[in-house]
């Protein structure tokens, strides 16, 4: 697992992102160079730029000169627009001349795939540290900040010019991509009135990343929502910080992660190995940080340029007025697909509705209030203010089915009557026109929100609800397991060696952890297993007591409901047949007896160690059918009690914990304690960790009980990849 490094403060980064003077070294007199198109974007930078390049004295009349060493100042930001061989010796130019930032064009490095090219990304990157200059790329195509009218890319065909001449106010999206093409071609928004502070590409990463992005943008006052196009850190858990940072300075974070598929998920020894995706975690981390996270990449936009004029919300509830009946069962179907509630009107609304709606219209919510009041400026002003008025409802959907240029009057009213109100409507564009008369005059007016989707308005008006619901980050987590624990479970592990921990040895060393776990006994033959059911008493449970078979279930190595000695003594005979008849023949200690716990909600409680994340935690209903039903979360590790809480709530089958039929309510808050003393065994133990499972914590009521664990130490892949 790599090391976590703090974020660069953004005092360091203003440099490179903000700079009063930058450096195109490597100047080219082609204009369709990239030091050309570089300086082109650069045709409105209100700084100084300076030219480099010892083989010109001069390129179209501006000086030229030989080295970054022998410019009138030290720059902010040099551009090295050269090919790989040439950036060490340019980086050490401009750390003795005092430059204040790096941004490195040149491929060629850790992208290529090979050690060669790796090595020398990393040797850049570690030097640039220790100099203190601010490193962007390799394998970058440079930013924009609108508000400098800084257009460091060698990217052309932008139309920059439009965000340069927005006012300051509706620039005020920061998107930020690993992907310099994705993250510039989502400025070309700007063309249907979306628009942005800054437009951050972080390249191959190897110094500023795009967690230090987020950073920078959390304390630039001209931002104030960000954006994020992911494909996957080094290091993901500095992502936390600074969607932590990002929260607390009341901006929010839309993440987009890409890389979404789990290959390899097959090859897992436990049900936690296969269920426990780092895409997953990415998603629980951001959120319990305070941001949001979007499916898919198209999403993006629309729910940034909608956080960007939403106002908190006034209301719990959003009323819709539709033209057409169609689009008001749509949007009632993505209401409740999303959670979002659509509370009736109150008498004094309805009122108002009924006498202005014909009466084949609906003035319930949603509200039909049919194409004959559109027509009728007065009556549709009448029903809209009214229903803005009502406090129960922070924001109005407005459909939008018909594409016409006659419309805009409509959306000029709109847009007044929302704001007049403090409240926002958001307009859902149903027409096949996706670029038709009203598109960009709706998305351009400060109190609409346009939408091409019906059902992604209604998930970022959750999303927004929630989102000034959340939790202010957590002080200092408090430990629940003393340090001394940890220490002393260490060794089990240590000599473990190649062997998986038995269900036995594995609850003994979860025990310690506050794990309550159900007591059992040994036994090697059908005598012994008599003599252990006589002293535990019936009904009983058998389990095959093997460290190379770690489904007992799949193996035919558990037997339930034994309720007298005879039946004892067949489930032993007729397990120890089966487990002899496997293809590999495992090694086997006996057999455990336990007492039948009563019936209970099944929880799977597991972890497993992430090569950048480190010990991940996931928290799932079905016990053995956990796989089949894949209700699951996923959480880097450790997780505190309300972190733990919070997974809880977002299993799809939380209402089996609120208690259900004969099943009372399960005492949640000793049952996240539970997980989270689980995830701290995960956290202590995490260079010599590789799977965890326990799996199921049957839980009834304030009875929380393990009744199998499974524990893999980081050695023991060979066996366990031959293993049922």
């Amino acid at each position: 697992m790599a090391g976590q490094r703090k974020l660069y403060p953004a005092s360091e980064m203003r440099r490179l992102f903000a700079p009063a003077s930058i450096a195109i070294i490597g100047a080219s007199r082609r204009p369709t160079s990239f030091a050309g198109r570089t300086l082109e974007n650069l045709a409105e930078f209100r700084g100084n730029i300076y030219l480099v390049n010892p083989r010109y004295d001069e390129i179209d009349g501006v000086r030229c000169y030989p080295s970054v060493r022998d410019l009138p100042e030290a720059a902010d930001c040099a551009v090295l627009v050269t090919n790989r061989d040439t950036v060490e010796g340019l980086l050490e130019e401009c750390i003795e001349a005092g430059v204040g930032s790096v941004l490195v064009y040149a491929s060629g490095f850790a992208e290529i795939g090979s050690e060669a090219g790796a090595e020398t990304q990393r040797r850049i990157a570690r030097r640039a540290r220790e100099a203190g200059v601010a490193l962007l790329g390799p394998n970058a195509i440079g930013f924009v900040n609108f508000g400098l009218r800084a257009g460091v890319t060698f990217l052309d065909g932008l139309d920059l010019h439009l965000g340069y001449e927005r006012d300051p106010e509706e620039r005020s999206i920061g998107l930020i991509s690993q992907s310099g093409a994705l993250g510039l071609s989502l400025s070309q928004a700007m063309q249907h009135g979306v628009f942005f502070s800054h437009v951050l590409a972080t390249g191959n990463s190897s110094d500023i990343d795009v967690a230090d992005c987020i950073g920078f943008l959390a304390e630039e006052p001209s931002c104030k929502v960000i954006a994020c196009v992911l494909e996957g850190l080094v290091d993901p858990l500095r992502l936390e910080l600074a969607a932590h940072k990002a929260s607390l300075a009341n901006k929010p974070l839309i993440v987009c992660k890409m890389a979404k598929g789990q290959i390899g998920a097959s090859a897992a020894a436990s049900h936690t190995g296969s269920l426990a995706g780092s895409h997953a975690a990415y998603k629980t981390m951001v959120e319990r940080a305070g941001g949001i996270v979007v499916d898919r990449f198209e999403d993006i936009l629309e729910t940034a340029a909608f956080f960007a004029k939403a106002p908190p919300p006034r209301g719990d509830g959003v009323a819709v007025i539709a033209t057409s009946g169609g689009a008001a069962i749509m949007a009632a179907d993505a209401a409740e697909a999303a959670g979002v509630p659509l509370p009736q009107p109150d008498n004094e609304v309805a009122a108002v509705l009924k006498s202005h709606i014909p009466e084949f219209g609906s003035a319930k919510n949603p509200c039909d209030v049919t194409a004959e009041v559109v027509n009728n400026v007065e009556s549709l002003t009448a029903c809209v203010e009214a229903v803005l008025a009502q406090d129960a409802y922070g924001i109005l959907v407005v459909p939008h089915p018909l594409a016409y240029a006659t419309a805009y009057p409509r959306i000029e009213l709109l847009d007044k009557l929302a704001g007049a109100a403090g409240k926002l409507i958001c307009s859902v564009w149903l027409s096949g026109w996706l670029e038709g008369p009203g598109a960009a005059e709706t998305a351009v007016k400060p109190n609409l929100a346009l939408f091409r989707s019906m059902e992604r308005c209604f998930q970022v008006i959750d999303a927004w609800q929630r989102w000034h619901r959340r939790a202010l980050p957590e002080a200092e987590p408090v430990r629940l397991t003393p340090l001394a624990v940890a220490e002393a479970t260490a060794d089990a592990l240590e000599t473990a060696g190649d062997d998986a921990l038995t269900e036995r040895a594995a609850k003994a060393l979860l025990e310690q952890y506050g794990v309550p776990v159900v007591g059992e006994r040994r036994a090697r033959s059908a005598d012994e297993a008599v003599e252990a059911a006589a002293a535990l008493g019936f009904p009983l449970v058998m389990k095959i007591d093997s460290p190379d078979l770690p489904h007992k279930t799949e193996a035919g190595g558990i037997a339930l409901n034994l309720r007298d000695e005879e039946e004892v003594r067949g489930a032993y005979s007729d397990m120890m047949e089966r487990i002899s008849a496997l293809e590999s023949t495992p090694r086997i200690n006996g057999v455990l007896l336990q007492r039948m716990v009563p019936k209970g909600v099944e929880i799977m409680v597991g972890a497993r160690t992430d090569p950048a994340f480190g010990p991940l935690v996931v928290v799932g209903l079905g016990g053995v059918l956990v796989e089949l039903l894949k209700d699951t979360v996923v959480a880097p590790a450790p997780v505190t009690p309300r972190q733990a809480e919070r997974m809880l709530e977002r299993l799809t089958g939380v209402a089996l914990l609120r208690g259900f039929r004969d099943l009372p309510p399960v005492n949640i808050a000793a049952l996240s304690a539970m997980v989270a003393r689980i995830s701290e065994f995960a956290s202590d133990h995490r260079d010599r960790l590789r799977e965890l499972d326990v799996n199921p914590l049957i839980c009834r009521g304030d009875d929380i009980v393990a009744v199998d664990a499974l524990i893999i130490p980081a050695g023991s892949v060979a066996r366990l990849e031959n293993a049922v």
